[in-house]
């Protein structure tokens, strides 16, 4: 073979190897969740309700998807975008839910779901408005969780308040996201607790 031929599959071949070196060092896909619950001492009070129906959390489309989503805050604020390689093991907002009803049951109340039967107990409603990993920069981002949480006594409105939490990722990526959105939420699940102590029992 002369070395013009050489030369010719040479120029041919590079780029098919130099894709070939990137898909092999393309991420490895990574599922992720919140984690075991964290073990808390149980803070029930005369004011927390023996028995409580907790519906499971509502929330926009975007939620009801186990794509991971962040955004770039320095970028462009108003695009939510999707990680390639990386999901959550089921939506945010069954996260959400699961998360929610754990923590309540571990505050000594008895969860209820919607569908059970059952007269006369408060129902406590919840709706996502955010769960998503916010990048300030190209090297620090937060995880931030909204939701919107009503209490319910014979069909009355008792009281109604949004939490917000934010909690600074431990790295830059999908990882550090999962982490700090479970910090998050797990936070939001206790302000939500010391804000159901709070509230009157009629």
């Amino acid at each position: 073979m002369n070395t013009p031929t050489i030369r010719r599959l040479s120029t041919l071949l590079t780029p098919l190897l130099l894709l070939g070196a990137c898909a092999s060092k393309a991420p490895a896909p990574a599922v992720y969740d919140l984690g075991p619950l964290p073990a808390v001492q149980a803070t029930q009070t005369a004011a927390m309700p023996a028995a409580l129906i907790v519906s499971d959390v509502s929330g926009p489309a975007s939620l009801d998807s186990n794509r991971m989503v962040y955004r770039l805050l320095y970028a462009d604020a108003q695009q939510a975008r999707p990680y390639a390689h990386n999901n959550w093991s089921v939506t945010p907002l069954q996260l959400l839910s699961q998360r929610l009803k754990g923590r309540i049951a571990q505050a000594g109340v008895k969860v209820l779901a919607t569908t059970d039967a059952a007269v006369g107990l408060p129902l406590l409603r919840l709706e996502a408005d955010d769960f998503s990993q916010h990048f300030d920069s190209a090297t620090h981002s937060t995880g931030q969780v909204s939701l919107r949480a009503s209490l319910f006594r014979n069909h009355k409105l008792v009281d109604q308040r949004t939490f917000t939490r934010s909690t600074d990722a431990p790295s830059a990526d999908a990882a550090g996201g999962a982490r700090a959105l479970a910090a998050s939420t797990d936070a939001i699940a206790a302000d939500i607790v010391v804000w159901l102590n709070a509230l009157p029992q009629q």
